[in-house]
């Protein structure tokens, strides 16, 4: 019976621990360094938090600052009395004073004080050493015609962060500043206290612990228990301990590690054939049902330009093909959120918005779209590159030359979006996850019209507004009011122009495209024709094709019917 009660088991001479020993000890280290580190970060980032909200503090008094020392000079230049005008400015820095250690300053280039002012703690100083390296640093970002800005410099009394501005009438640096010790005191109180609290409730809670662990694997004990006398008996050969560690929970773990592995494997091929929602939803309910709702979502079509041809030239060596392009796009997709609705032979359906909700899903939706057609492009910049390495030792045959035209793969994006519905049809025995809706069809249709205007990426109005309530990246240029196939009302239709790209040239065409589309929709077709042959883009070729030499019909209503989808 007294063997019964003992604290470690032994098997042989190994004594075996029990996991609830194991398990407190890393748990109180683990909660002891995530506290520590935890309210450490906390307060290192509340504390990058305070020295942005006082810088942001001291620019807007260095504004102001700022505009008194404009008006003090034109009144110094009016009436001759600089002295005080420098008086006012001095009373202006001592208003803007937040913390017992502030500084104001103005320091001329050749480093003379037009004035200097501090807060009501701080002495005077017989010196400053860091004086002379604050200057240069200012001349030199001054020389670099950076004339505002922050800046830190070492002082007697410790080290200043602050931000500065050049003010050219005085052809002086005013500078705001403040004492970064002042910043940190309340800090530093707030850890220590902090360590203590910790420190008392650790030792509270390992108490407490160790009360509960033992309540808990009583259970398991016992059944560890019978395992060590079957494990005496030979019983459990088939346990190979070699490399375990020596606690109870090995006795389970082979088991448990096979099925877990094979669990993985079934999982990850899973995944590979239906979208992430479902996956996860699977995972987590363990089941996938026949059910779907409305969603609020933007839908990208991309399709593969010419393919017919493209296939008819490469037979089988399409899929490769594909295969290259297919990796490259469901990587985008899926790194800005989306998800992949279906493939469908040289489309791709994708939608943003399904797994959380996404505000930004428009926005989502057209970086992944540009990104699309930045890495088709660069495949084929990698193409084109390959065919002039081989033709520097021969000329291709004809038939390398229609390879080479048919893996130069060119995309279009159409995107819209809108209320649509997202679920899983089909039956018991089969079913699919799909997204069905006018949305979905209308950003088909957008995609196109890619190829009709000569455009790579087309979106709708949603697409657009949604758009501009998160960002000024895009430049939307409104390319035609258009009844797409299948509609029956009158379809704005832009071009997201990425401004990142810094294309001036290129906004400037699309701006002159702008005005010439106005006078095309007024019915002004002489003037239209004009401001669109100035465009020189290929969308104005459209156009230019399209009313010919002709004047808009009487009936002109300014929107185009498609013909085609």
């Amino acid at each position: 019976m007294k063997d019964r009660y003992k604290f470690f088991q032994r098997i042989g001479k190994t004594p075996i621990i029990p996991i609830s020993a194991k398990i407190l000890a890393i748990f109180i280290t683990l909660i002891l360094l995530s506290n520590f580190m935890t309210n450490f970060m906390s307060l290192q980032l509340s504390q990058k938090q305070i020295v942005n909200l006082t810088n942001t503090i001291l620019i807007d008094r260095l504004k102001e600052l700022y505009t008194n020392a404009g008006n003090q000079f034109q009144l110094a230049s009016f009436s001759g009395n600089e002295e005080e005008a420098v008086k006012a400015l001095k009373s202006c820095a001592r208003k803007g004073f937040s913390l017992p250690n502030s500084l104001a300053f103005a320091i001329k280039r050749n480093g003379s004080m037009l004035f200097f002012e501090r807060g009501e703690n701080l002495p005077e100083w017989d010196s400053w050493n860091g004086k002379g390296e604050m200057l240069s640093f200012l001349n030199e970002n001054f020389d670099s015609e950076f004339f505002e800005g922050s800046v830190k410099f070492d002082t007697p009394a410790g080290e200043y962060f602050g931000v500065y501005k050049y003010q050219d009438n005085w052809d002086c640096y005013l500078v705001r500043a403040e004492l970064r010790s002042d910043t940190q005191e309340d800090t530093f109180r707030v850890l220590r206290l902090i360590v203590c609290v910790i420190l008392v409730l650790t030792f509270s809670f390992l108490i407490v612990g160790i009360l509960v662990f033992k309540h808990l694997f009583a259970n398991l004990r016992k059944i560890n228990e019978s395992l060590y006398a079957m494990q005496a008996a030979s019983r459990l050969s088939i346990i190979d301990l070699k490399g375990a560690p020596n606690d109870d929970i090995t006795y389970l773990a082979a088991s448990f590690n096979s099925l877990s592995s094979t669990i993985n494997n079934l999982l990850g091929i899973f995944q590979k054939f239906v979208p992430k929602d479902v996956v996860s939803k699977a995972y987590s309910e363990h089941t996938v049902a026949l059910e779907g709702r409305q969603k609020n979502l933007s839908v990208l079509f991309s399709d593969i330009k010419g393919f017919t041809y493209r296939t008819e030239t490469l037979g089988n060596e399409i899929i490769d093909v594909l295969n290259v392009h297919y990796n490259r796009v469901i990587h985008e997709v899926h790194s800005h959120d989306g998800i992949i609705g279906s493939i469908i032979g040289d489309a791709v359906l994708a939608v943003f918005g399904v797994q959380h909700h996404q505000p930004e899903k428009s926005k989502l939706a057209i970086e992944t779209a540009w990104e699309i057609t930045n890495v088709t492009a660069a495949l084929r910049k990698k193409m084109i590159e390959r065919r002039a390495e081989i033709e520097q030792t021969r000329n291709l045959t004809e038939a390398e030359e229609r390879v080479f035209k048919a893996v130069l793969l060119d995309v279009g994006v159409g995107i819209d979006g809108g209320t649509v519905f997202y679920g899983n049809i089909g039956s018991d025995e089969h079913m699919t996850n799909t997204v069905i809706g006018d949305n979905v069809n209308s950003a088909s249709r957008l995609e196109g019209l890619t190829r009709v205007y000569h455009l790579p990426v087309i979106v709708s109005d949603f697409i657009r507004n949604e758009t501009l309530e998160k960002t000024s990246r895009y430049h939307f240029y409104e390319i035609d009011t258009v009844f797409v196939k299948g509609k029956t009302q009158g379809m704005k239709i832009f071009f997201p122009y990425d401004s990142f790209s810094g294309d001036e040239e290129l906004e400037g065409k699309f701006q002159i495209f702008e005005h010439g589309l106005r006078s095309y929709y007024d019915g002004d077709w002489s003037a239209a024709r004009r401001l669109f042959k100035d465009s020189g883009l290929d969308v104005a070729q459209v156009f230019l094709e399209r009313i010919g030499l002709k004047n808009a019909p009487a009936d002109w209503s300014g929107i185009w019917t498609m013909t085609t989808k």
